[in-house]
């Protein structure tokens, strides 16, 4: 803030030890010894000084690690802390200055003050404080005892020092007015250190008991300061900051130097201490953390190190307290209430009482070693003491690292108790202690644990947490305040003290005391809880009532509830009452205002609904003719009403009053609007002082005779886009609001609305529907430096010549008005002191007293301050404030019922309840008298319906016409239906709840099984078979068994093309070239004989280098067959695929069972277990289980069907046996076999089929058992079942069986019936003899019959049983197989686990692996392109040495025999000389234009075996007179150029050499990484090894499960069992004769292998043999042609290279260019030749001054026959050259191709032949344009 900034600028600057101090005389004692310029020096360069501490160094940048250390020193601050030094800071340290131990500043001087506005006249005395009423209870430390005396703790912006004994108040203030963070006092008492809040805060020393400031150290922290210790030597302090920076900082107090300083964490840190023991050592805790700190040296110098505390198994917990042991140790309280012990930045235990009971009962605040004993404060109000030394050697007994001990003694403070500090000091020799209880209240406690112990004593009550509301009496000096904590506290502000206080089991959140037209004596109190209630409650005098006998009044004040209303049901926030007294307005969070008619009782009115939660009310002050309420709303809207009439109310059947007259205000922000105004008006200003510059700017250039120049006028820039309009989402709080006229008002809003008063109207519009209202203010008045700070409270004195104002900051600002209407002009000077925190103390209330002499302000921070209004305090010493006396007949009245019950009905509900009560009762008397009515005509009936029985039948009446309507009964049965639709209806919801229900359970049950346990049963024995319950295996099973986990794949590549295309290729792209320059030169015209000449040569080339390339083609294809048998000769080290192949197989199969618990054990590769191969041995197990468990219940199912189709045969044949039984005796009857029936576990899905009867029997079955339970429990009956299931389908749902069952007997019952007729005929009629015998076959054949069916029933019976016994053996087996793979599974499952837990070091170590092996594999990679780059650069260099080996050969044969001049030209060859380009210079004005070529001139080289003296110098571009001019070409072609040459091969060899050496560098580098990497791998594979091993012998420690018969076990000790089978191994019988046949096989094999090796042996021998006789053949072949080579030849050739350089090629391109230039000479020659012609005739022509030969004629004559004569040696000299070539091998080096360069065409000098060599040099041939001439 701004008022701020220039309070701090007062006392920012360090003060004068010369100055004097008033109030502390003893100021001048250090003035002498501390000028005020070192004082300065000092505290501006704080952070560069260096201490005389014998630990302090100056160190290098901090750096914080968050798992291990932080390091910091007295010039560096992390990251986030980091500050850009200052000029003074950069500058070089100064000389050390101490400050002088008497040095004091000057509080005056320090600390802050109120801020006035310039020339506004206000007195700076405007409000003095007077008393503070308050205690901040919820700060964590706010309680310090300097003596037994004086007890200090923080309010607000100042420290308060309170008198135990007079109970009096010394004030500090901060001196930044930003707050105070933290107060701590010096071991010694001597001295205290206030560390504050705000910008750069600054940690103030305080010496006591003078309160002198004696030392200010700043720079400390970003924001505020939130903790601090002394060490117990005293001679430094700690301090840790809070949010952003959360800085620690060491330091030397007395020096106001930084010794250390580190960012403690990154969040809330609440304690920091120094070591009692060690106080090299620190702790910090704070939110989730606990922090050991350490001061030690390292190569940079002192540094603080931090080790953060782990929490391990133990939950993370906010730590309040801790106490640091002697030896080391930590003990720290948790959330929980238990105690950690930390050891080494570990828990080493944690501490609980007996039953794993928590220490306290809540968070653990405070943690004391005092005088050997471990004290403890906790939330629940407890103080207990601990054993130390049993704590201190306390150790974990188990896994839970809990270790249970009990207190040794322990205090209770008392109920509703919440302790978070205690501080010690001792009265007469004796400890006392004073305790702050966080719910409003000082302690003083006595903790010796004897006899003697004392109570503890209630010192001091006070509200807990902030404070809701505040008012004055408006009759004397008296004031009341509640809060949350449900107390109502009344002080006496005169006196400073409390007089009385109550409380109510709710928060008070609004409160009002009745003004004095309600109540004269001022007596009277409304007051609003957080539970809807208004309790109105009277404050009097109890010394006004009768003494009883006995009894005393000594108390200054009592609170009597007088009446307890509810009229709202959410918090009470707002409380008026009118300006008459007659009506009192309510409040609330519920949207609703309540008015009630005052009188002895509150009568409820009625209430009225808003739009919103109701901030504030207020009536319209006695100036307004109408009395209205102005309500105001959080959420924007503003209404007004007047005050209801109670009789024109109708409250009969509710409170809601609708008719009331209501105007609307929806406020619409227009801030973003005022603000673009601002920006525009800006700009708007920007641009006429730019203008206005612009012309001063030109007057004074013309004033000074300067010409101005009207030039083009400059564009302007592109002025930024405005900001666009901006209307928050969320609409802005109302805070506080006034009326200002009828119909007007003010308004302060929070929020983006903040930082201005807004002046509202309400509109006549009152068709608009309030929601979509927006109304804006008319008029807005800026407020200064409230645009995050917004007014929150706003009062008047009763004159309105003084405006207050509470800010959010808990800043307090007055306005002076001149005029009682505010306007734009009277809020510019102000007042302002920031008096409450300014963090969380906003002014929740400000009242003036009823005769303007004082001001309250309660504050969220707890405090209540009295100041003085523009008088002294000592003015008021004659002021006492009166308390009001009691009504008379009080003391006879009996106790207000007040309504204790949170959820009590409000006053409209209860009114409503008593309607509905009504209603309902008017309803049940309808209903009783039709229900007599109803009884008596039923009685009637009754009654004629036995008359009508009396009477004789014939007279009775039929019951039909006692029906009078049958329209009635339809009528009755389509209502019926209606409702049963109407039922269907209602229930149809709870209908699809159930069926879906259903789904989902038969969807997580029943659908995710593939097979339930269906169980088969024989028919005639017990013998049963059931399936196995299968859950459906999941897809992705099927999915990894369908996709291999691996597949491979071979690529292809496409064969290179042959060589022998891309060579010809090659070669025919040097004859495209050639014949496209050749088509370049035709002409259009008539071709000449010279031409087709041409086309004829290169014809020819054309087919000899066709045949070339046969040759050199059949060259390389039998080079070609040569490579490809060499490459099939098997090298050295070749070894047999199928040999390798048989070795790795018997490796891996040859039998070696090596135990895999042996040390020297190596898992092999492929044997190597990791988690994903196990995953797909489970999975692949688990679906072999699921496959054959399927296989086996399809099985049984097939099973059942055979049941069903038995008993399904079955029936038939007793029905047919039935049948055949009517035809027989009963004797002669045999019985009827027992059809099988199914059993229900047989078909386990009838289970889900049900019908009405089933549902119907069932529900019969729950209700039983719900009577039942009633009976047994005495409880009411649950509700009726409810019907609605869905019948199911009898015929389509029905199985065959039952459908068989019910479909056969139709079917047979009618045969029965005509057989038993037919036998009842033949028994009444006689039979004759051949009925008879007929009767005796029918008789003999049902016989046959009877006993054949019996036979078939048994048959199947026993068929069935077989099956199912057969079936059951399968499965037994199948069990026996389950058995053992689950116990499989759940081996390997116990191995994935053990493979899972070493996956994460077996990655990292396979991870390893691979990166080497990459890396290896790349190094090779590159180092095998080293060493074939070094191949090709050896190659280059061989080339080179050969070319200069023949270029020396050249040159020899160029000198030829015995040439005098052998001996100069040599030395002129072996000349060193610097390389340089030629150039050629010619002009036409030059005589016979010679073309002379310069080169750069260098000194002859001397030669060693020559007798020249060394100094001799002689010039090689000049050829000797001596020399012939027969050898002139030699010298200027042969010997220079290849001079020149000779030096370019030794360039490129010696670049050469030079790349190859640092190939050979880079290739020994390579090596050696190589090698580096192959030990890295070699030590990475063993660690790998070593981990599969280790990974082995875990697995190993796992038990697997092996079931062994008797007869199994072979393993015997002395013919007996062994107990122990832990030597004992497990083979397979087939592994057991697989190693002893093998014995038998590896014997047979040995044989073998020996006879194979004796052939192989034999066999060696004769090839060894017959290589010799071939390498001797070999040589003789060789020898004999290299003789015939010699005879032939005279030297050896190679027949390859003369085959491939027959045919010369370059040089018939050569012979071909040649031509083509003596044909384009010539026609140059004809050309001249004409031109001379036509000179000669123009000669003869001339007159006679022309007649004759001018010189210029001649001299171009003369350079013509020059010129041919040239051109013509040039030809000779190339056709000799050609000849020369000819002769030779074919080999024409470091020719060049034809190329066209700015108008020439060029060809590279090659080597020339000399005269009677057989190789030669030819000069360079240079084709230029027709006026450039060649030459030497």
């Amino acid at each position: 803030m701004a008022d701020e900034d220039k309070n701090t600028k007062s006392f920012s600057s360090p003060p004068s030890g010369k100055e004097e101090m008033p109030s502390f005389p003893r100021e001048e004692e250090g003035a002498d010894e501390k000028p005020a310029e070192d004082a300065q020096a000092d505290h501006s360069d704080v952070q560069e000084s260096k201490t005389s501490l014998p630990k302090e160094s100056q160190a290098a940048e901090e750096q914080e690690e968050e798992v291990e250390q932080v390091e910091s020193d007295t010039e560096s601050i992390d990251a986030e802390g980091t500050e850009v030094p200052s000029e003074e800071q950069k500058r070089p340290e100064k000389v050390e200055t101490k400050i002088s131990e008497t040095f004091f500043y000057n509080y005056e001087d320090i600390c802050s003050r109120p801020f006035v506005t310039e020339d506004s006249g206000i007195p700076i005395n405007l409000l003095t404080f007077k008393h503070s009423f308050g205690y901040d209870c919820t700060r964590s430390v706010n309680l310090l005892l300097m003596d037994s005396q004086t007890l200090m703790y923080i309010a607000g912006n100042q420290v308060v020092l309170l008198d135990l004994k007079t109970e009096s108040q010394r004030y500090l203030r901060s001196s930044s007015s930003g707050g105070i963070g933290f107060i701590t006092a010096h071991p010694a008492k001597q001295y205290f250190a206030v560390g504050e809040k705000g910008k750069k805060p600054n940690l103030i020393i305080y010496d006591y008991p003078s309160l002198r400031p004696y030392r200010i150290l700043r720079g400390g922290t970003e924001e505020a300061y939130a903790f601090g210790d002394f060490n117990n030597a005293g001679s430094l302090l700690v301090s840790v900051g809070s949010s952003p920076d959360y800085m620690l900082t060491i330091w030397d107090w007395k020096q106001e130097k930084i010794v250390l300083r580190s960012k403690a964490f990154s969040q809330d840190v609440y304690r920091v201490t120094f070591s009692a023991v060690n106080e090299e050592q620190l702790t910090t805790s704070g939110a989730g953390h606990i922090k050991f700190w350490k001061m030690a040296f390292t190569f940079t110098g002192l540094k603080l190190q931090g080790a953060l505390g782990r929490f391990g198994k133990t939950a993370v917990t906010d730590i309040v307290g801790y106490v640091e042991l002697p030896d080391g140790k930590v003990i720290s309280g948790t959330e929980w209430g238990n105690f950690l012990l930390w050891e080494g930045g570990l828990i080493k235990v944690e501490l609980c009482r007996a039953g794993h009971k928590p220490c306290h009962s809540g968070p653990v605040s405070q943690l004391v070693l005092d005088e050997g004993e471990l004290v403890t404060v906790g939330k629940d109000g407890f103080i207990r003491v601990w054993n130390f030394e049993k704590i201190d050697a306390a150790d974990s007994v188990d896994d839970t690292g809990l270790l249970e001990m009990e207190p040794m003694n322990e205090l209770h403070v008392g109920k509703n108790v919440s302790l978070s500090f205690m501080s010690k000091v001792h009265e007469r020799g004796q400890p006392v202690w004073y305790a702050q209880d966080t719910n409003g209240a000082i302690w003083k406690l006595d903790l010796t644990f004897s006899n003697m112990t004392r109570d503890p004593v209630c010192l001091y009550t006070f509200h807990s947490g902030r404070i809701e509301a505040m008012s004055v009496s408006p009759v004397t000096y008296l004031m009341a305040t509640t809060a949350l904590d449900g107390s109502v506290r009344i002080y006496d502000f005169i006196s400073n003290t409390q007089l009385s206080e109550v409380k109510f089991n709710r928060g008070g959140t609004a409160l009002t005391w009745a003004p004095r037209v309600v109540n004269p004596k001022g007596s009277l109190i409304a007051v609003g809880f957080e539970d809807g209630v208004v309790r109105i409650i009277e404050v009097y005098d109890p010394k006004g009532l009768p003494v009883l006998a006995g009894q005393a009044n000594t108390e200054n004040a009592e609170i009597n509830l007088k009446q307890a209303l509810k009229p709202h049901s959410a918090a009470v926030t707002a409380l008026a009452y009118e300006r008459s007294g007659d009506v009192l307005a309510t409040g609330s969070k519920d949207k609703t205002v309540f008015f009630f008619a005052v009188g002895d009782e509150y009568e409820p009115i009625g209430f009225i609904c808003v739009p919103g939660p109701v901030q504030a009310l207020q009536w319209s002050p006695p100036s307004h003719v109408k009395s209205t309420l102005l309500i105001l709303c959080e959420n924007g809207f503003v209404l007004q009403v007047p005050a209801p009439l109670p009789e024109e109310q109708d409250t009969a059947s509710t409170y809601q009053i609708k008719n009331l007259p209501t105007q609307y205000f929806h406020f619409h922000s227009i801030k973003s609007r005022i603000k673009l105004e601002e920006e525009i008006a800006v700009r708007e200003q920007n641009k006429r002082e730019e203008k206005k510059a612009k012309l001063e700017l030109i007057k004074q250039q013309q004033e000074m005779g300067k010409e101005v120049e009207e030039g083009e006028p400059e564009e302007e820039p592109e002025e930024e886009p405005l900001p666009p309009l901006y209307i928050p989402e969320e609409p802005s709080p109302i805070l506080c609001g006034f009326y200002s006229a009828p119909g007007k008002f003010w308004l302060s809003l929070g929020g983006y609305d903040s930082g201005f008063l807004y002046h509202c109207e309400f509109s006549n519009d009152h068709q608009v529907d309030p929601e979509n209202r927006k109304d804006e203010p008319f008029e807005v008045i800026p407020i200064e430096d409230a645009d995050d700070n917004p007014i929150h409270q706003i009062s008047f004195c009763t004159s309105r010549l003084l405006m207050f104002c509470g800010l959010q900051n808990g800043a307090l600002r007055v306005y002076p008005l001149q005029e009682k209407d505010l306007s734009g002009n009277a809020l510019k000077e102000y007042w302002s002191f920031n008096v409450h925190d300014n963090d969380y103390g906003q002014i929740r209330g400000i009242c003036s007293s009823y005769d303007d002499r004082f001001l309250i302000t309660c504050g969220g921070d707890g405090n209540i301050f009295t100041f003085n209004i523009l008088s002294p305090e000592d003015a008021h010493k004659e002021l006492k404030a009166k308390i009001p006396s009691p009504r008379s007949g009080l003391e006879k009245e009996k106790a207000t019922e007040d309504i204790e019950d949170p959820g009590a009905y409000n006053i409209e509900e209860v009114k409503q309840k008593k309607e509905y009560e009504r209603k309902m009762k008017e309803a049940e008397e309808k209903k009783n008298k039709k229900r007599e009515e109803l009884i008596a005509l039923r009685q009637e009936f009754l009654f004629l319906l036995q008359k009508n029985q009396e009477l004789p039948k014939h007279m009775q009446l039929p019951r039909e016409q006692y029906k009078m309507d049958h329209r009635i009964f339809e009528e009755l049965d389509r209502q019926t239906a209606q409702r049963i639709q109407l039922v269907q209806k209602e229930l149809a919801w709870e209908n699809e709840k159930h069926l879906i229900g259903l789904q989902k359970l038969r969807k997580q049950f029943r659908d995710s099984l593939e097979f339930d346990t269906v169980v088969v049963r024989a028919i005639q024995s017990n013998h049963q078979i059931s399936t196995y319950r299968l859950l459906a295996m999941p897809e992705k099973y099927y999915q990894d068994k369908e996709h291999p986990s691996w597949k491979r794949t071979v690529l292809k590549r496409a064969g290179k093309q042959a060589e022998e295309e891309e060579i010809v290729r090659e070669t025919r792209r040097d004859t495209r070239i050639f014949e496209a320059e050749t088509e370049r030169l035709k002409t259009s015209g008539v071709r000449k004989p010279t031409t087709r000449y041409i086309e004829s040569k290169r014809e020819q080339v054309r087919r000899t280098v066709e045949q070339s390339d046969k040759v050199k083609a059949k060259i390389r294809k039998r080079k070609a067959e040569w490579d490809e048998l060499y490459k099939s000769k098997p090298s050295d080290d070749y070894e047999n695929p199928k040999d390798v192949e048989d070795i790795r197989e018997a490796r891996e199969n040859m039998g070696y069972y090596r135990l895999k618990t042996a040390t020297d054990y190596r898992v092999p590769e492929h044997k190597r277990m990791n988690p994903e191969k196990k995953v797909m041995q489970l999975t692949s197990l688990e679906v072999l289980i699921h496959e054959r468990k399927v296989n086996m219940n399809k099985e049984i199912l097939s099973l059942r069907d055979l049941k069903v189709s038995v008993i399904d045969k079955i029936k038939c044949l007793v029905q047919e046996l039935k049948s055949i039984h009517t035809a027989l005796d009963l004797s002669e009857r045999l019985p009827l076999p027992l059809i099988p029936q199914l059993y229900p576990d047989e078909v386990p899905e009838k289970k889900f089929e049900y019908d009405t009867d089933i549902l119907l029997k069932f529900k019969e079955e729950q209700e039983a058992k719900a009577k039942l339970q009633e009976q047994l429990e005495g409880t009411p009956s649950s509700r009726a079942f409810r019907h609605g299931f869905r019948r199911a389908s009898s015929i389509k749902e029905m199985d065959p069986v039952a459908q068989a069952r019910r479909a056969r007997p139709v079917k047979t019952a009618p045969s029965v019936v005509t057989e038993q007729r037919k036998a009842f005929e033949i028994e009444k009629a006689e039979p004759t003899g051949m009925e008879l015998e007929i009767l005796k076959r029918e008789k003999i054949k049902n016989l046959y019959l009877q006993e054949t069916l019996i036979k078939k029933i048994n048959a199947l019976v026993l068929h069935f049983d077989a099956e199912l016994r057969f079936l059951r053996h399968e499965k037994l087996k199948l069990d026996v197989q389950m058995k053992s793979a689950d116990l499989c599974y759940i081996t390997w499952y116990e191995e994935l686990l053990v493979l899972k837990s070493l996956e994460k070091q077996e990655n990292l170590l396979q991870g390893r692996v691979n990166s080497l092996v990459s890396e290896q594999e790349a190094v090779r990679v590159k180092l095998n392109s080293y060493l074939a780059q070094m191949e090709d650069k050896k190659c280059e260099i061989t080339k080179l040495q050969e070319c200069e080996k023949a270029l020396y050969a050249n040159f020899q044969a160029s000198l030829g025999e015995n040439n005098e001049f052998a001996h100069f030209l040599t030395k002129v060859l072996k000349k060193k000389t610097k390389c340089m380009e030629k150039k050629g210079v010619g002009g036409e004005a030059e005589e016979h234009d010679k073309e002379e070529e310069k080169g750069e001139e260098s000194s002859l080289g001397t030669d060693k075996g020559n007798s020249v003296s060394e100094d001799e110098v002689f010039d090689d571009s000049i050829c000797p007179k001596t020399i012939a001019s027969c050898w002139v070409a030699l010298f200027q072609v042969s010997t220079i150029q290849l001079r020149q040459k000779r030096l370019d091969v030794e360039k490129a060899l010696t670049a050469e050499k030079k790349v190859a050496a640092n190939l050979r560098k880079k290739c020994s580098a390579l090596a050696k990484k190589v090698r580096i990497v192959g030990t890295s791998l070699e030590s990475a594979e063993r660690e790998l090894e070593t981990f599969q091993w280790e990974k082995q012998q875990r697995l190993n420690e796992l038990y697997v499960v092996v079931p062994l018969k008797l007869h199994q076990v072979e393993y015997l000790v002395n013919g007996e069992m062994p107990g122990d089978f832990s030597q004992a191994l497990v083979f397979t019988n087939q592994a057991l004769e697989f190693l002893q046949k093998r014995t038998v096989d590896l014997h047979n094999e040995k044989l073998t292998q020996r006879e194979i090796y004796k052939k192989a042996q034999e066999h060696r021998k004769w090839l060894v043999q017959e290589k010799k006789e071939m390498e001797i053949k070999i040589r003789g072949l060789e020898e004999r042609c290299r003789r015939l080579m010699m005879e032939k030849f005279g030297r050896l050739v190679d027949f390859e290279a003369v085959q491939a350089h027959s045919v010369n090629v370059r040089v018939e391109e050569l012979e071909v260019q040649i031509m083509e230039k003596e044909y384009m000479h010539a026609q140059e020659l004809r050309e001249w030749e004409q031109l001379e012609t036509k000179l000669d005739l123009l000669k003869k022509d001339l007159g006679g001054e022309f007649q004759g030969t001018r010189a210029a004629d001649i001299k171009e004559k003369v350079r013509l026959e020059s010129r041919l004569e040239h051109v013509a040696g040039d030809t000779a000299f190339l056709r000799k050259e050609l000849r020369l070539l000819s002769g030779t091998d074919g080999c024409v080096r470091e020719l060049a191709l034809p190329s066209s360069e700015g108008g020439r065409l060029s060809l590279q000098p090659p080597p020339l032949q000399g005269p009677g060599t057989p190789t030669a040099s030819s000069p360079g041939l240079t084709t230029e344009t027709a006026t450039d001439t060649p030459g030497f």
